[in-house]
């Protein structure tokens, strides 16, 4: 049985409805705003709370809306969830390979227990750990996750809570990590039924996507209790090792103890209590290093940080792009500085950002703090047509960008499908209400209003599908059967050979960035990490790289190339990496 137990501060009566017969059961005050019903209910019992007499709500920490963020709640016992990793303690997900994947495009049945049967696909790979995006509830059946509501509980469409714990536990036995994508800068707006119980939102502070949650005014302290205590539910009920903590400059936060930090003491003294590495990673486009510093120092306390930098200096590489944020990439040494330093812009004038941010990264500080990728889920999703850089970029070209991702001193991260080079997009898919979902149509077609599309896809049809349309989500199914065919197979087997080689090269593993040096000439250049060297073309001719590679031998080459006198003799776009 479990505790009903509501904060709201302002409120005179609290009661729970019960669904099946319409009793109504009184809360008794507990002080500091919470009431608290005498008697747990049973597990199983599904309810609504009411406040001062008002609509029937969902519980604000309900584990399970089986009926969606606006049905009733329902009573979960966590310690019933079956568990066989009793051992498991996790580790040090620092230099890790991650896997994004969408619980609802993985697989065609779209479930957790239908992702459990791709995991040892996932093992043979070479994955350490695998990151879910967002599994709140959302209105409808579909979405990216990152509009939910009611965040103790998860999406009915994927499962049941014991349905995800099992996930878990099968990821575990199998050796791999778990990560999970939470979002606490902001809730979805439909579904959203907090401000009725409390001041969980503040009209001080804004975000591109609604209110801002309460962290520095009246009653913080428990609206920072709420998503804290979240973050432990997914690490203790659910065992996960490791939250994504989603656009992390939007937790607008004037106290004196920011609300990352206080998250951050807290996991790790919960770690410490369960003998368990937890990890927490940031994403946040302010190049700040102080991200990843620890609280004793003054820093915010995650473990690691997104790059972001690094993507959009390769993107611009390999595409010539130069719309939006990616012109202030465009300079010749963007490449370079971002897989020598992590952070391209620090302090500079931009053309696209409203203001210079960021500063250089102390030397001290491991690579593995900072998380580089080709594609995920934002950089995929938020172009017009949701397209992979496999729909304009060659084999050999994506061969490249593939190894420079994995054999940089960066934890790298895989989108799922990328790794066999799949074309399907990942589109922005929704499925709210008539009058929402048209403003969400009409307010993503805003977004890209000044794009040059032309200068983007040139004959390639470039036309938005509607989020609001299911075949918009359908399309967005990972087409598994596509690793039968030759071509993708061949990527595959190559990014699998990459992940080998960091697993087994001390030079490529180590996060040491002063043992990193890249230099890059127009569309080839080379890689060093250590005594391992990574030469790489994107050029439509044959070129010689003045790789430093005397004495060392090619180990792993997309196509076959030559050591000269001069460097690597390379006849077409490709990569290849040379070692003693």
């Amino acid at each position: 049985m479990t505790n009903v137990k509501i904060w709201s501060p302002a409120a005179t009566t609290v009661s729970v409805v019960l669904a099946d017969s319409g009793r109504e059961l009184a809360l008794r005050p507990a002080g500091d705003g919470q009431f608290e019903l005498e008697r747990p209910l049973d597990v199983g019992t599904r309810y609504f709370v009411r406040v001062d007499g008002g609509m029937k709500l969902p519980d604000p920490r309900s584990m399970c809306q089986p009926l969606g963020p606006h049905g009733p709640s329902e009573i979960v016992d966590p310690a019933a969830f079956v568990w066989h990793d009793a051992d498991w303690r996790g580790t040090d997900l620092l230099g890790k390979v991650f896997y994004e994947l969408h619980v609802g495009t993985f697989t065609d049945a779209g479930t957790f227990r239908a992702a459990i049967e791709k995991l040892d696909y996932l093992v043979g790979l070479g994955v350490d750990v695998v990151e879910l995006m967002p599994l709140a509830p959302m209105p409808g059946e579909r979405g990216w996750g990152y509009d939910g509501v009611s965040i103790y509980a998860i999406h009915a469409p994927y499962g049941r809570p014991e349905d995800l714990a099992a996930l878990v536990d099968a990821i575990h036995a199998r050796g791999m990590s778990a990560c999970l994508d939470v979002v606490y800068n902001h809730f979805g707006p439909d579904g959203n039924y907090l401000a009725q119980f409390g001041p969980y939102f503040t009209d001080r502070h804004h975000t591109p996507w609604g209110e801002a949650l309460n962290l520095d005014g009246d009653g913080a302290d428990q609206v920072r209790r709420y998503l804290i205590d979240n973050a432990k539910q997914w690490l203790v009920d659910y065992h996960f090792d490791a939250l994504r903590l989603d656009a992390v400059p939007h937790l607008h936060d004037e106290s004196d103890y920011h609300f990352l930090a206080q998250l951050s003491d807290e996991v790790k003294e919960l770690g410490d209590d369960l003998g368990r590495n937890l990890t927490l990673t940031a994403e946040s486009d302010l190049n700040d290093p102080n991200m990843v510093l620890p609280t004793s120092e003054g820093g915010f306390g995650m473990d690691m940080q997104w790059a972001d930098d690094v993507h959009h200096a390769l993107h611009v590489w390999l595409t010539g792009e130069a719309n939006a944020y990616y012109v202030d990439y465009t300079d010749d040494d963007s490449l370079a500085q971002g897989f020598e330093h992590g952070f391209v812009r620090v302090g500079q004038e931009l053309q696209f950002a409203a203001a210079p941010r960021g500063s250089e990264i102390p030397e001290e500080l491991s690579g593995h703090r900072f998380m580089a990728f080709d594609e995920n889920h934002d950089q995929v999703g938020n172009r017009l047509i949701s397209d992979r850089p496999s729909l304009k970029l060659e084999p050999a070209e994506l061969a490249v960008s593939r190894a420079l991702i994995l054999l940089s001193h960066y934890t790298p991260m895989l989108f799922m499908g990328e790794e066999w080079a799949t074309t399907t997009p990942f589109h922005y898919f929704t499925d709210h209400g008539p009058e929402l979902g048209a403003m969400i149509k009409e307010g993503r077609k805003a977004e890209f209003a000044d794009w040059d599309m032309a200068s983007i896809y040139g004959d390639i049809p470039a036309v938005m599908l509607n989020p609001q349309d299911e075949q918009t989500f359908l399309a967005s199914k990972l087409p598994w059967h596509e690793l039968d065919d030759s071509a993708h197979r061949r990527m595959h087997d190559f990014v699998r050979a990459l992940i080998e080689l960091r697993r087994s090269d001390p030079d490529v593993g180590a996060g040491d960035r002063s043992r990193t040096h890249v230099h890059v000439d127009g569309r080839a250049g080379w890689m060093s990490r250590g005594q391992t060297v990574v030469v790489f073309s994107v050029s439509p001719t044959p070129v010689t790289v003045p790789a430093p590679v005397a004495g060392k031998e090619e180990v792993l080459a997309w196509e076959p190339t030559q050591a000269t006198a001069d460097g690597v003799y390379l006849r077409s776009p490709g990569v290849a990496v040379y070692r003693p």
